[in-house]
């Protein structure tokens, strides 16, 4: 097994001593009897040089004929001189596994990842790709985030759910969803983990699932893909203030520690964290006020209508931070949620819409406790004698109360605070509509 990473010779090595390293060859340049070698692990990059003088033909030869990317362990001298990046001078050399496949960019040189000429050339080989050290960036940015929002959750005594991924009952309609067959059954990939974390909520008050949801809907945008991961989060007792409160509190918490934690892969991709998200709290626009300042620029926005993406940049224009949008019309919201008592027209719904054109980030929501609200919503969507909802149901006839719930786009919240222009970039492997899934 492993032991020694680049990382490690890097930091703790004096000058003169025999290091051993297993890793890739990143590039390569030859000038008459020297060698000089990239190598590179997951925790860095060190150059190797090799000697004709100091080693036999044969082995010298060897390292000349080596491809880029083939892995490879090196033994030499560690060096480091006043002026210089340190370096391996090679001693012993061998080639573990040889690279016979080579792509154009190679998938560790330093291209634009983001160029939409790039794109499709990238997601068709993304599994090479992943060794781009931007890509690595991103991806390592994408842990830490789950990590610190799983902190925040354990600190604020959620307990972590599992929610199951099949589902007879999607939350929207049947076409938004993508079905399956499972013993003859026609079952659904989950779209959201929200009837479960509502039946765990009435036992454990908190709780919170950090999972994948699918969706079947043809959404081409730069913020949209068939299968994401979605942060949720539910708790017993609380209204839609309680929960705006606890959203603007999680991002607050999640942009701090991502500016303490994540200064590598910010240096890597050359960018700066996005911090809107210390400026809480976020101003608010009802729906209703958002359609009719729409209409005063020239969009064919219709009450009862979701807003659009354009019609969100639009809406952006007028803030410099992420601002809410309250009210989401019952028309428009699935059956789950909290009719208005003031406004029997809208919902106790708010959608986070990011700064700067990034569109909508997360939803939060009063959710239904009353039998006779959810049976009035269940008509009102088709869904009373359903008996796939029969579950749903039954946990609100058996001691039902006020609980509040929110759910948020994983790669969304990635792509704002990183400024990446599309959503594809944000996960391993994307899945996007009209697209083959391949790999």
């Amino acid at each position: 097994m492993k032991e020694i990473y680049v990382r490690d010779i890097l930091n703790k090595s004096q000058n003169g001593d025999l290091v051993y390293l297993q890793g890739w060859v990143k590039s390569k340049r030859e000038h008459g009897k020297l060698a000089f070698l990239d190598l590179v692990d997951s925790t860095g990059t060190i150059q190797a040089i090799a000697e004709s003088s100091s080693m036999d033909k044969a082995q010298f030869d060897s390292i000349c004929a080596t491809p880029t990317e083939s892995g490879v362990t090196v033994t030499g001298k560690f060096q480091r001189r006043p002026g210089r990046d340190p370096e391996i001078r090679v001693e012993a050399f061998e080639v573990i596994g040889v690279a016979t496949l080579h792509l154009n960019p190679a998938p560790r040189s330093n291209f634009d990842i983001f160029d939409p000429a790039m794109a499709d050339h990238v997601l068709r080989h993304r599994h090479l790709y992943l060794r781009n050290p931007k890509i690595m960036a991103i991806l390592r940015f994408r842990s830490k985030v789950m990590s610190i929002a799983r902190r925040w959750f354990e600190e604020n005594d959620f307990l972590e759910f599992d929610a199951p991924i099949l589902t007879p009952a999607p939350l929207y309609d049947n076409s938004t969803a993508m079905d399956i067959k499972v013993h003859g059954q026609e079952v659904y990939l989950s779209q959201c983990a929200g009837f479960y974390l509502e039946a765990a909520a009435h036992a454990f008050e908190r709780v919170y699932n950090m999972g994948p949801s699918f969706r079947g809907e043809e959404s081409r945008s730069k913020r949209h893909l068939m299968e994401y991961w979605h942060i949720k989060a539910e708790m017993t007792f609380g209204n839609r203030e309680d929960i705006i409160r606890l959203v603007e509190e999680i991002l607050a918490y999640i942009t701090q520690a991502c500016l303490e934690e994540c200064g590598p892969e910010l240096e890597i991709l050359g960018t700066k964290l996005c911090q809107d998200g210390l400026r809480g709290p976020f101003p608010r626009i009802s729906y209703e006020e958002a359609v009719g300042y729409l209409k005063t620029r020239g969009f064919d926005a219709t009450f009862g209508v979701g807003i659009s993406t354009a019609e969100e940049e639009e809406l952006s224009k007028l803030y410099d931070t992420p601002f809410w949008i309250v009210g989401i019309p019952r028309s428009v919201e699935p059956f789950p949620y909290v009719i208005d008592p003031d406004d029997i027209r809208v919902t106790m719904v708010a959608d986070l819409i990011a700064s700067h054109g990034y569109g909508e980030l997360l939803g939060v929501a009063e959710k239904i406790y009353d039998p006779l609200m959810l049976n009035e919503r269940l008509t009102e969507k088709g869904k009373l004698n359903d008996p796939r909802y029969e579950f749903v149901r039954e946990v609100h006839e058996a001691g039902c109360v006020p609980h509040i719930a929110f759910g948020m786009g994983l790669e969304r919240l990635i792509r704002w605070l990183l400024d990446i222009p599309h959503v594809r970039d944000t996960i391993p492997f994307p899945r996007v509509v009209r697209r083959n899934i391949n790999p």
